[in-house]
């Protein structure tokens, strides 16, 4: 799995005394969300499946106003 955290802000974060919270130092909103890809010898197959969230934002005219 590929799980990058895209931060408005600066990189820097810390992990919340839970232990599992991450929160950017600066406060500022993030995303993290997950891409899976199985490897196999002949290719490697994609998992992950955004086909509702592209049309959400398609259906979203204020999104990338």
């Amino acid at each position: 799995a590929i799980e990058p955290m895209i931060n408005l802000g600066k990189k820097e974060v810390y992990t919340a005394s839970d232990g599992w919270t991450v929160r950017t130092k600066d406060g500022k909103p993030s995303v993290h969300f997950e891409h899976d890809v199985c490897v196999r010898k002949e290719k490697a197959d994609i998992l992950s499946d955004y086909k509702e969230i592209e049309a959400a934002e398609k259906a979203n005219t204020n999104l990338f106003a």
